[in-house]
């Protein structure tokens, strides 16, 4: 119990605030209670279709592929603050959701809150060195995958779809998705 909680300060030490940056599916479904949300930029991160997924959107047989936060570029996402208090559930929640394969890296990373107010956040950065990371794919490649997977949380198609909607919601174009978006939809 020590050891745990001692991992979980270090994966996210203290901060005046407990933020949690979202870029894909945490946007619309966090899974949390939270007390604010806002949009957000984080700098030197793009979201990317490069994760193969085992779990969520496919299986180990047929990967399907989620959106990972890569290195270059910038995203625009959602961060929500959470209530100090319940820190520690949120992030073994996280932990649980997003660390299922360890593809992704725990970060603290610097985010713009819209109105250029500057917070620190607990984000999900892709590991480029796991074997589950697609790097970067064309379009029908991705569509290709796209198409045929299906996981524990649903079929691939239905994700990307899902995301393309709530980014043009925000009002956020990412012209890349949208393109695996159109092939994975006129099938």
């Amino acid at each position: 119990m020590q050891r745990e909680a001692r991992c979980r300060e270090r994966m996210a030490p203290d901060m005046d605030e407990f933020w949690v940056f979202g870029y894909g599916s945490l946007m619309w479904n966090p899974g949390f209670t939270y007390l604010e949300k806002a949009e957000a930029h984080v700098f030197g991160y793009r979201r990317s279709l490069c994760v193969r997924s085992h779990v969520h959107r496919g299986t180990p047989d047929q990967p399907g592929l989620v959106l990972g936060l890569d290195r270059g570029g910038s995203c625009r996402g959602v961060a929500f603050r959470v209530d100090q208090g319940e820190k520690p559930e949120v992030l073994d929640y996280l932990r649980a959701r997003e660390l299922v394969t360890h593809v992704y890296k725990e970060r603290i990373l610097p985010v713009a809150l819209r109105g250029g107010r500057q917070v620190q956040a607990v984000g999900y950065v892709v590991d480029r060195a796991h074997c589950q990371y697609a790097g970067a794919l064309d379009v029908d490649e991705a569509a290709d995958i796209v198409r045929r997977a299906a996981g524990r949380s649903g079929p691939n198609p239905a994700y990307v779809i899902n995301t393309v909607a709530h980014l043009r919601q925000m009002g956020i174009r990412d012209h890349w998705l949208e393109g695996v978006e159109r092939l994975v939809t006129t099938d």
